[in-house]
């Protein structure tokens, strides 16, 4: 029987879960090996360069840059405050006077004498890291943060916007088929995440938004009301960094497609509970892929060794097609050809032969699927 390794798309109902929290700057650790932590508790914090800014002191005052140093108040490494006097001249008798004051609170980087330019820099941007996921602080990693681990439910979107956040699970729709439009959205989901079916409309994010809801799954999304939504087409970059105030992820594609039936049950069994999500994905050049955890108690089997990026596909395995024009369908594998094939553009690659969920038998390249691991 052939087999080959492919990304795998992870839907399981228990995990032992081992998360990594680092901070993009050195800084100090706030918990230690063995605390127990909530998603919202601070395990660690930093502090962010403050951007620069140049004042152009020179041409305030009316004068040449050599004279820079003679009208200068503030001397490099100096605190200034907005509105402090940065450097000032005199005329005769102290009359015509002229200053130039700091448009900014922070520190005196550089003066130059040859371009007559100021560079300050803004105070420090205090930044805390969360855990994101409740469980056990397992070790510390000095000065960059944690490891955590929790037991729970684990599920992979296809695809999503908008970063961390996490909020009580909480089900809009009756069936994993049901739209979820603005009608379904209660105000009594406030901070909440919000499951939907099939597909979720522009008007219910909309919606969402004005209740403040923290995050949405469902199972489809249409392209044209995800570009109403960002304002812009995504492109092939990497998601999580949209400022659209909450975060959305779709378990199955684009359109109307009823969420996987696993997918629904898991999410089911955990309603009222803490959901932790991340919207992060990239699809080329290195696979991320959004994440749905859900914290629980019970005992469960470990996953930590498992690698997601190289997993066994072979005859009879469930897969998902990640590229169009079939993008988001659910397909089983039923033959899995060694000889290379030529493509439409004549490129030659491995293919994969599928049966899909609609009925169809498609051959597409093996880089156009992904493995929908369940357990």
């Amino acid at each position: 029987m052939g087999e080959a390794y492919v990304p795998g798309l992870k839907v399981v109902r228990q995990v032992v879960l081992t998360k990594e929290r680092h901070l993009p700057l050195k800084g100090e650790v706030l918990v230690k090996a063995g605390d127990n932590v909530s998603a919202d508790t601070l395990v660690a914090r930093t502090f962010l360069p403050g951007m620069v800014e140049l004042v152009n002191v020179s041409n305030h005052l009316g004068i040449d840059p050599g004279e820079l140093k003679r009208s200068m108040q503030k001397q490099e490494g100096a605190r200034v405050e907005k509105g402090e006097v940065l450097a000032k001249i005199s005329g005769l008798f102290k009359l015509f006077s002229s200053e130039c004051l700091s448009p900014i609170s922070g520190k005196v980087e550089t003066i130059s004498h040859v371009t007559g330019k100021v560079t300050l820099r803004r105070d420090p941007v205090p930044l805390s890291l969360p855990a994101f996921i409740p469980g056990e602080v397992k070790s510390v990693i000095p000065d960059e943060g944690v490891v955590i681990e929790s037991q729970g439910a684990y599920i992979q979107g296809i695809f999503g916007v908008g970063g961390e956040t996490w909020g009580t699970l909480r089900f809009a729709v009756m069936s994993s088929s049901e739209i979820l439009d603005a009608e379904k959205i209660q105000d009594d989901f406030c901070e909440a995440i919000v499951v939907g079916g099939s597909h979720v409309t522009a008007a219910a994010i909309k919606k969402a938004l004005a209740s403040k809801v923290r995050g949405i799954i469902a199972g489809g999304i249409d392209d044209e009301e995800l570009r109403e939504l960002l304002g812009y087409d995504l492109g092939v970059a990497i998601t999580g960094q949209e400022k659209i105030g909450m975060t959305l992820i779709v378990t199955e594609g684009f359109g109307a497609i009823a969420m996987a039936d696993k997918t629904w049950s898991i999410l089911r069994e955990n309603e009222g509970r803490l959901a932790s999500i991340d919207g992060r994905t990239q699809i080329r050049a290195g696979v991320i892929r959004p994440e749905i955890f859900i914290a629980q108690t019970s005992q469960t089997s470990k996953m930590g060794s498992e690698d997601p990026q190289a997993s066994t596909l072979s005859i009879g395995s469930k897969v998902r097609i990640i590229r169009d024009p079939f993008f988001g369908e659910l397909g089983i594998v039923t033959a899995l050809p060694k000889a290379l094939q030529a493509l439409p553009t004549e490129a030659k690659t491995r293919v994969v032969e599928l049966q899909l969920k609609s009925g169809k038998s498609w051959v597409l390249p093996r880089a156009n699927i992904e493995l929908v691991e369940e357990s």
